[in-house]
């Protein structure tokens, strides 16, 4: 078996390490979840792990596995609300999103964190970059990937080359312009379901964070069925891309507005003082 990765290799031991939290949701993945533990970097200082309501042993295993972890439950249905339960409980310096079905690899955790540490806002992973690849995408999911990808950067002056990839890591401030869903709504949100990976790159980039893209892996899932409907999910992907870049004119607008408003009252008070 290869040597578990280590965050922190490379670094001098005297450097200012902030905290890094993981979180994995996970829905039925009982059988999955011991791949993840046993290939975790050994420094994570925090794991929080987000059961999604599973009729399985997912979260007596979770449980086994991470003694010292934060267990909780999500309120809602959707990885989207799964994703804003478990950081609302965390409490690192550094959050890094994973799945819970193997196909993405925690030994990779080092390179996100380097791209924060090296300072980016929001580590972006991609699969289309040297060094990415996947063993899962279907042609049919990669065309849409691109599609949806291409009008992302058009719309929103990106550099995207992977929207739809949910293996992402950010410094903790970065949940200000994130503005996930509530948790304790008891009704369905817009941005509880898999549309939540592609709100949050829209969000982070119409907020001018700086972002770096890591080159990612994405093996198969190892065992049970994927939880993810293309078309159904990616019509959902399609309209958060639309409600993002009404949103983020709207919001342009009222900024131009106020400037002007300042400049006038500004021009006004000049004018009444002569």
């Amino acid at each position: 078996m290869a040597k578990l990765a280590t965050i922190w290799d490379g670094l001098p031991r005297d450097t200012d390490r902030p905290r890094v939290t993981v979180v994995i949701p996970a829905l039925n993945e009982e059988k999955n979840l011991p791949h993840v533990a046993s290939v975790m970097p050994t420094d994570i200082d925090e794991v929080v792990f987000v059961n999604g309501n599973s009729i399985d042993n997912t979260a007596e295993v979770a449980r086994q596995l991470w003694p010292d972890g934060v267990h909780v439950t999500q309120t809602r249905k959707g990885k989207g609300n799964a994703l804003a339960c478990g950081f609302e409980a965390a409490t690192g310096d550094i959050i890094v999103m994973i799945d819970a079905d193997g196909s993405t690899d925690p030994m990779e955790i080092p390179r996100y964190v380097g791209a924060l540490i090296s300072g980016a806002d929001f580590a972006k992973g991609s699969r289309f970059i040297q060094g990415g690849g996947s063993a899962d995408i279907t042609k049919f999911r990669r065309l849409g990937n691109w599609s949806l990808n291409a009008m992302v950067n058009m719309l929103f002056s990106t550099k995207y080359t992977d929207l739809c990839y949910g293996y992402n890591a950010f410094w903790r401030q970065a949940l200000d312009v994130m503005r996930l869903p509530a948790t304790d709504h008891p009704a369905p949100q817009w941005g509880d379901g898999f549309e939540i990976e592609t709100m949050i790159n829209v969000r982070v980039a119409a907020s001018r964070l700086k972002i770096a893209e890591v080159c990612s892996y994405e093996a198969r899932r190892i065992h049970g069925v994927s939880n993810l409907n293309a078309v159904k999910d990616g019509t959902r992907v399609l309209r958060t891309i639309r409600r993002e870049f009404f949103l983020a004119r709207r919001s342009s607008t009222a900024v131009r507005r106020n400037v002007r408003s300042a400049g006038d009252a500004a021009r006004l008070k000049t004018e009444q003082a002569s």
